[in-house]
């Protein structure tokens, strides 16, 4: 997978409560390394605003619900996240930002990286360069 792509988890319906999971290489297709939640985001507030170089990224909205913006340099897209069976995969070399959270929202981050500070691009036009093929290391 090269751009954004919401992916169907499974989802196994019980009287008692559902089910839902994924699994590295099978529902997404990178090796875990890293995972991670948002949540307690004050009212109006966004998470996000940077690219990776490298890691790419599944975010599910565990509870309540959220939008992630984004952008590969030339088209930008909106996904409401709000149901837990559904995933959205952000490849490396996009553009992400997370808005409008619920109350009580709680965002699941899987990361494919560990935590590496020089993986990120945090100012757009550098990332514009980069996504150009400048600046790629």
């Amino acid at each position: 997978m090269d751009k954004p792509t919401l992916i169907d988890l499974p989802k196994f319906e019980d009287p008692r409560g559902n089910l839902s999971f994924f699994e590295e290489f099978k529902h997404i297709p990178f090796k875990i390394e890293r995972v991670y939640w948002i949540y307690d985001v004050p009212g109006g507030q966004k998470r996000g605003g940077h690219a990776f170089k490298m890691q790419q990224e599944l975010v599910v909205a565990l509870s309540g619900s959220f939008d992630v913006i984004v952008d590969d340099g030339n088209i930008q897209e909106r996904y409401y996240l709000n149901r837990s069976y559904f995933g959205l995969f952000l490849p490396a070399g996009v553009w992400r930002q997370m808005e409008n959270f619920s109350t009580n929202s709680l965002a699941l981050v899987v990361s494919s990286t560990h935590f590496d500070s020089s993986d990120y691009i945090f100012n757009y036009d550098e990332f514009l360069k980069f996504r150009n093929g400048y600046g790629k290391e």
